[in-house]
């Protein structure tokens, strides 16, 4: 009977994820909007405590949300258009630097089999997934209107979630707390992740840009952005810099912007977000590599951008029940030496489930 309802449960599961595949576009517009509607809620709790209506302050959040899109849009597609025009140019550079290599080989007598492929490559094609990847990107943008509609209903519906659950499911206050505390720890992550993504694309954009490779903001932008896929995303933003700045000046320059890479993205990865967003919201680094793979399958780009937070909300859902809460503890990072594993989400002190009252923030 036992083995009957595992096989009934994977049945179950193929279809679910038969069932997110097909409708994946769909799924993942809303998935940002909720997402884009956690970061923007601090926004408008701010402006509703300066007495300004919740229309009004939706609105204003909204409309900036807005400006972004259209300029990150605009941005990409100017960037992108130009990029096509100079490619001949850096093709050509880029011939000129391949034979001055093979010729310096083949003077000091090693053989070149391996090296002459690299002149059938053309930058279009080492710079495929970087293109497909601003091609997602820009059908995100082209459905941005739907998904700010999207955003100012969520916006709008979260103060009366709380009361509609407890009436709907009278006696089920662990459920909400549970649903609260997913909601705050996907919340917190979300927006720190903001917050250090932002500040990575900066940085890097400004060293592109101080090292006068071209293109700077929209490698800065770039990095930005993946920086949200995690352990492939800064490799991948450093790909098309690297390449532009050993195309434009050569290797010496092209090592430098590696360099430059490697050194912010080894103090973010591993100094700066650890200490921002703590032990408790973590996961396993083989969990996150699986996560990547699983949820890129399953919703495509955009899949592999929400990754981390859909995966933190399902090891929390997880471990709200008894007999999946050995599933939340595998999930997550190797517990401490004497000391038992820590609940998802983190710390008691610091969980919902603590605080009876709802946090106005809170999603």
């Amino acid at each position: 009977m036992k083995e009957r309802n595992i096989l009934w449960n994977l049945a179950a599961l193929v279809i679910v994820i038969a069932g997110l595949s097909y409708a994946s576009s769909l799924i993942t517009m809303v998935l940002v909007a909720v997402f884009i509607a956690m970061v923007s809620a601090p926004a408008v709790l701010w402006l509703r405590q300066r007495g300004l209506p919740s229309a009004l302050a939706v609105l204003a959040v909204v409309l900036g949300v807005a400006g972004f899109f259209t300029a990150v849009g605009a941005l990409v597609g100017t960037s992108i258009n130009a990029f096509v025009r100079s490619a001949p140019v850096y093709k050509a550079r880029l011939d000129g630097q391949v034979d001055i290599l093979l010729g310096w080989l083949r003077a000091q007598g090693l053989e070149t089999y391996g090296i002459d492929l690299l002149q059938s490559v053309e930058i279009g094609s080492v710079m495929s997934i970087i293109g497909n990847l601003l091609g997602a990107l820009g059908g995100l943008l082209g459905n941005g209107l739907v998904i700010l509609i999207i955003v100012v209903f969520v916006l709008f519906e979260v103060p009366g979630m709380p009361a509609k659950f407890r009436a709907a499911f009278p006696g089920s206050e662990d459920s909400l707390s549970r649903l609260r505390l997913i909601a705050e720890n996907v919340e917190r992550y979300v927006m720190l992740k903001t917050f250090v993504s932002l500040l990575t694309g900066v940085v890097l954009g400004l060293w592109v840009a101080i090292l006068g490779v071209d293109f700077a903001l929209l490698w800065g932008l770039l990095a930005f952005l993946l920086n949200y896929i995690p352990t492939f995303g800064s490799i991948l933003a450093a790909v098309p810099a690297v390449l532009m700045a050993l195309v434009q000046f050569g290797p010496g320059v092209a090592v430098v912007v590696l360099i430059g890479y490697l050194v912010v993205n080894f103090l973010v990865g591993n100094v700066l977000e650890p200490k921002l967003m703590g032990h408790g919201m973590g996961l396993s680094t083989l969990v996150v590599f699986v996560s990547l793979l699983a949820w890129g399958s399953v919703l495509g780009i955009g899949g592999m951008f929400l990754a981390v937070p859909l995966t933190m909300a399902l090891k929390i859902a997880l471990d709200s029940s008894p007999e999946t809460r050995w599933l939340a503890v595998l999930m997550g990072p190797e517990p401490k030496q004497g000391a038992p594993p820590e609940p998802a989400g983190g710390p008691p002190q610091e969980s919902a489930a603590a605080d009876p009252q709802p946090r106005t923030r809170s999603m």
